[in-house]
């Protein structure tokens, strides 16, 4: 038992040594590189988000941003910042709770002139009730939020 014991007490300590590693800037699925989803980011200014096509990308903030239409490539280039989602494309929502998850393309709202993305439907809905209130936490947890 004595054995045991020691044993995992080497294996919790080992475990807490080990270093924990920043979040990416833009937020990407560990299976591939790219930004929204692979929608066109510029697309969900116009109300209509579409998927972006591989031979409409681009390589910006460290992730693939891809685009349905060369117009929209275009347009990106001109000022990324300007369409990019906020958060780096996390959830909004959890932003806000101090705490990282993925933002959905499915789950989006643009409120003067920003995108921002949510987890899901029903994190959307509780996002929507308090907009301004939720902006306002999350800018105080980001980007300090990607150090932790």
């Amino acid at each position: 038992m004595k054995a045991l014991i020691i044993s995992l007490a080497l294996v919790m300590t080992s475990v807490s040594a080990v270093p924990t590693m920043a979040a990416d800037a833009v937020y990407t699925s560990w299976k591939n590189n790219l930004a929204v989803g692979g929608y066109d980011t510029v697309s969900f200014f116009s109300g209509k988000p579409q998927e972006g096509k591989k031979e409409h990308s681009l390589g910006y903030a460290g992730a693939e941003w891809r685009f349905s239409t060369r117009g929209n490539l275009d347009l990106f280039k001109t000022n990324p910042e300007a369409f990019m989602p906020q958060y780096g494309g996390y959830c909004a929502w959890a932003i806000a709770s101090n705490k990282l998850a993925k933002g959905s393309p499915k789950h989006w709202h643009v409120e003067d002139g920003k995108l921002y993305l949510n987890f899901n439907a029903r994190i959307q809905r509780r996002w929507e009730k308090d907009i301004a209130g939720f902006v306002a936490q999350a800018e105080s947890y980001w980007p300090a939020i990607l150090k932790d």
